[in-house]
């Protein structure tokens, strides 16, 4: 099981608390995680990554053991750490403006 903190814009669309525990099949990776994610809970499809490509949205990032994965491979092992539920897999909505 891995826990999965999203920004509250998100969590209220699905009508949801902040913090999800989603069960990953396989090895624990961003693709997994959110795969999970939107399974789960299917009004996020889209919402983090772009249905058709899989990208990651331009204004959300991902964030783990005080680690910026946001521009790691999706199919990049996660730390073991948010592997175990010890620690949380973050979706953080980016700051844009000035």
């Amino acid at each position: 099981m891995v826990r999965v903190v999203l920004p509250q814009p998100l969590a209220a669309l699905a009508r949801i608390d902040r913090e999800q525990t989603v069960e990953v099949q396989g090895a624990a990776t961003q693709r997994a995680v959110i795969d999970a994610l939107e399974t789960a809970y299917p009004v996020l499809r889209g919402t983090i990554r772009d249905s058709a490509t899989h990208r990651r949205r331009a204004y959300l990032r991902f964030f783990a053991c005080g680690l910026d994965l946001s521009h790691e491979a999706p199919d990049a092992l996660l730390p073991e750490e948010v592997a175990a539920g010890r620690e949380p897999f973050l979706v953080v909505g980016a700051m844009a403006g000035g």
